[in-house]
């Protein structure tokens, strides 16, 4: 029997070429140190030899350093390129990162609000950050049992690690006041998905405040303590879990509570996606935004500005939170303590989607 013909070594290289070992490493990763003529010298008869360049296993082991930092989603991988927010956030983080030499590795989330164990412990990284995990994810477990250093993007809140986040509470409170204020009284609110059990479909406004993402929770307890200020009962406000943050699957819960009865005459969405999927099931109806129904949406991404009409939403400064998040998870890296969580506040801003109640 032939056996399998044996792959070319970095010792083989070096001895083609006639230079040491440390000269052929420093050709793939510190190529300052060569000379232009001889890093290609070395790179041509690594060609000619079939060397594929140094094991990127052994390079770890000898460095413990990986290289990469794991991105655990609450979700689906998908939702990482159609969901604006979470672009935006990763684009910036990935932007601060990726200068330094650090890859991202997306884990995706499933049914209990986080990346399955096994992928966690897997996960070939030196740093976790959880995005939106929720509250008791074994995820976060995981990455405690490894001892990565860990950076939290919104939540859960934690007592180890770093954390970025925004003032969910204030944001939510001041797209309630603004509806109420255009004189509206009839509510419902389009809540991102609970992890409630069936899911998906509606909720009561207590079932709905022993959601398992504290987001959730911080937004419909902005959202009540307006409602409660204004004289309405908040318990009476229907409340539509979504399975998740497409638009597809926000149009069900969005349709939902356009058939409440008395019909809603303003939505509180907990996201831009939510929102615009909200106006598109109002089209269905024969609704006029903002003549019929107004729509409030969450983050300010841009479709919220491209819209028809644009979006009344809470802006939240994506951009800056995940290059915040990157500088937290590069200070852990070098060995820096975990600094105190960082709040960045969000702003209301006032479109074409909301306007004053039907006569």
């Amino acid at each position: 029997m032939t056996g399998s013909r044996r792959q070319p070594t970095l010792d083989d290289l070096a001895r083609a070429v006639g230079v040491s070992r440390a000269t052929v490493s420093n050709a793939y990763n510190r190529p300052d140190q060569l000379s232009a003529s001889l890093r290609e010298r070395i790179l041509r008869t690594a060609r000619t030899l079939g060397y594929a360049g140094p094991n990127p296993t052994a390079r770890s082991l000898a460095t413990r350093r990986a290289g990469a930092i794991a991105f655990m989603l609450d979700t689906g991988l998908s939702a990482a390129f159609s969901d604006p927010a979470l672009s935006i956030t990763l684009d910036a983080l990935s932007t601060r990162v990726d200068p330094e030499g650090h890859a991202l590795l997306l884990l995706p989330g499933g049914d209990d609000g986080g990346p399955r164990v096994e992928r966690v412990l897997a996960a070939q990284a030196d740093l976790a950050v959880a995005y939106s995990l929720a509250d008791h994810a074994p995820a976060l477990h995981a990455v405690r049992e490894r001892g990565l250093p860990l950076v939290v993007i919104d939540h859960p809140v934690l007592a180890w690690g770093a954390r970025v986040g925004i003032d969910d509470r204030g944001g939510a409170t001041s797209a309630a006041r603004h509806l109420l204020d255009l004189g509206h009284r009839r509510f419902g609110i389009l809540s991102a998905q609970c992890l409630s059990r069936p899911r998906q479909g509606p909720l009561t406004m207590d079932e709905a405040m022993r959601s398992r993402f504290r987001d959730n929770r911080e937004r419909l307890t902005g959202y009540r303590e307006a409602l409660a200020t204004a004289g309405l009962d908040p318990e009476s406000v229907p409340v539509w879990e979504t399975s998740g943050l497409s638009r597809e699957q926000a149009m069900v819960g969005a349709r939902g509570l356009l058939d409440s009865e008395p019909r809603p005459t303003a939505l509180l969405c907990m996201s831009d996606e939510l929102a615009l999927a909200a106006i598109a099931a109002g089209r269905e109806r024969g609704l006029r935004v903002p003549g019929d129904l107004s729509v409030a949406g969450f983050d300010d991404a841009p479709p919220a500005r491209w819209s028809d009409p644009p979006l009344t939403t809470v802006r939240q400064d994506l951009a800056r939170k995940g290059g915040l998040a990157g500088e937290l998870a590069l200070a852990l890296l070098a060995g820096d303590p975990a600094p105190e969580p960082a709040t960045l506040e969000v702003e209301l801003i006032v479109r074409d989607s909301t306007g004053p109640v039907p006569a």
